[in-house]
């Protein structure tokens, strides 16, 4: 008889019991895979902030008991962010539990055997968080297959969708391919196990970042499915600020609430000054305050530079700003397209037959740090050959994309912020994606393909009278400065700078009257609290530090 190989071996024992357990305490000594699945960071941090807790409940009366909290996450960096947001709420007298589930990528598959292995080292540093925060591994709620109920499983397969889209950076997907069979399996799973852990627990909220792919979405859906309170949370290019959102997915930005609260109020000279200074900065390509993200490449030139630098003339310019395609501010963000791509295909294929406008494709600088196909690759082969008044200005040009808004005479966009962008300037923009802005009064938002292409027909051929009025412009200033500066909330741990964060905001220092003062009202939210949007101070400013060039 052959060897047997190593694979097939852990294939084997994977599903024999305490295989995978013993094999950890016997040869691994309570250290992590060789993978992409450590909570060093959390490990070595979790003795000092379990002593402020300790000290912090020692020292404040006896409160009332909290809500009954879940957290779900999973992979490492986002279990070890809701360890420590739990420890948090903890602290502000809520019983929490953390279901967490240990894989540690979510495109690739892995042996029982080692995921098993990968759950133990988990959970073993996890049981450190009690006794204050419960972590309980959803696969050990695994079981039997049971049937779904059938919106559930619908839910799953557009998860599973979305997945496959967002990792390969593509629209249209192959569901027979190895990689949407492991996410559909996994989310399948992930349901499953959901459905009997929030059936047995019945928490008073379930609070899930991202809540919109990979199991975080599954988590999202089966607990609206139950009909119980779920926040989802996420994280911008800001500093000590969160995205929160209740009984909706964050990621969809919805900023209905803050809008209908704080909108339509003229802003104050200090809070224009700050929007505009922010602006400023975008515009420069350098950070400002607690920014981490530069925006352009390179300095402003002028808008009369760009056009000589372009070649282009005096026939009208329309501006076509693209987003990453596969970018998770896309995804499922049709309103009257298939998808983002069929938009661009149309579109493209419209202009071709127009050369007395200028269209004028710039391709997001994103792509430069992304793995899937090029917008500009999409338009080149849409046209057989490219006619002479279509120009596509590569991710890597060395164009400042504000010097394009400047010369443009109508903006087309799916759904990008430099649309609000374009906005601010007077621009008339056609928004064809669901995104934010859109519908805030300063845009124009067709719902059907007969309505854009008649409206294209309508501004391309007198855009002046479609440039926005005054009190457009003014709206759009105002809801730039709410949506950048009052719909995040102000918080401590940023998950890309979690560790770099807790230096400054130990859990001490955030439970203390300073802490409370800065960030009690978001934790709140995050427990479900309705949003106060009217707690603003006119021309409040970002926090305790600013952001250098790091």
């Amino acid at each position: 008889m052959g060897l047997i190989k190593k694979d097939d071996l852990k294939e084997l024992l994977g599903d024999l019991p305490l295989t995978a357990e013993l094999y950890w305490y016997l040869r691994q000594h309570g250290q992590p895979l060789k993978s992409n699945f450590k909570l060093e960071q959390l490990e070595k941090h979790l003795p000092a902030f379990r002593r402020q807790l300790r000290s912090h409940l020692r020292s404040r009366p006896p409160a009332e008991r909290g809500k009954r909290v879940l957290i779900f996450s999973v992979l490492h960096y986002w279990i070890e962010h809701a360890s420590i947001l739990g420890l948090a709420l903890a602290g502000q007298g809520h019983p929490v539990e953390l279901a967490f589930l240990p894989y540690g990528r979510w495109q690739d598959p892995i042996k029982r055997f080692d995921l098993r292995r990968q759950n133990l080292y988990a959970q073993t540093i996890l049981n450190e968080l009690a006794p204050h925060v419960q972590a309980t591994s959803l696969l050990e709620f695994s079981g039997e297959e049971e049937e779904l109920p059938a919106a559930m499983r619908r839910k799953v397969e557009e998860i599973t969708l979305r997945d496959t889209q967002y990792t390969l950076q593509v629209e249209e997907v192959d569901h027979q391919s190895h990689l949407y069979q492991l996410r559909r399996d996994r989310n399948l799973a992930a349901a499953q196990s959901s459905w009997r852990l929030l059936t047995d627990r019945y928490p008073d909220v379930v609070i899930v970042p991202n809540g919109s792919i990979f199991e975080f979405g599954v988590l999202y859906q089966m607990a609206s499915y139950l009909g119980l309170p779920v926040v989802t949370y996420e994280f911008g290019e800001q500093r000590e600020r969160i995205w929160v959102a209740q009984d909706s997915e964050v990621m969809r930005q919805n900023t209905s609430g803050m809008w209908s609260e704080r909108g339509g109020v003229d802003l104050l000279p200090e809070e224009l000054e700050q929007v505009q200074t922010l602006f400023a900065s975008r515009q420069r390509g350098s950070l400002w305050e607690n920014f981490a993200r530069r925006w352009q490449g390179v300095p402003s030139a002028g808008g009369e530079q760009a056009r000589a630098d372009l070649g282009l003339d005096q026939r009208p310019i329309v501006l076509l700003a693209t987003n990453v395609i596969g970018d998770s501010l896309t995804l499922g963000r049709q309103v009257f397209s298939d998808s983002m791509t069929e938009w661009l295909k149309r579109t493209v294929a419209y202009f071709s037959q127009h050369p007395e406008f200028q269209l004028v494709a710039r391709i997001h600088p994103g792509e430069l740090i992304t793995q899937g196909p090029s917008v500009a690759g999409l338009i080149r082969g849409e046209l057989d050959e490219m006619p002479e008044h279509i120009h596509v200005v590569p991710a890597d040009a060395e164009v400042n994309t504000y010097d394009l808004v400047e010369i443009a005479d109508l903006g087309l966009v799916y759904t990008t912020t430099v649309g609000l962008e374009m906005a601010m300037f007077g621009v008339p923009v056609l928004v064809i994606g669901q995104t934010h802005y859109r519908g805030k009064g300063f845009t124009l938002d067709p719902t059907s393909w007969e309505e854009y292409f008649a409206t294209l027909d309508r501004v391309c051929g007198d855009p002046e009278a479609y440039r926005l009025a005054d009190a457009q412009v003014a709206r759009a200033w105002e809801y730039a400065y709410r949506f950048f500066f009052e719909y995040p909330h102000p918080f401590p741990w940023h998950i890309v700078h979690l560790w770099e964060d807790a230096k400054v905001w130990p859990l001490d220092r955030v439970l203390s009257a300073e802490g409370r003062a800065l960030f009690g009202n978001t934790f709140r939210y995050l427990t479900g609290e309705p949003v106060d949007w009217s707690g603003y101070l006119p021309g409040e400013k970002f926090l305790a530090r600013e952001v250098d060039e790091r």
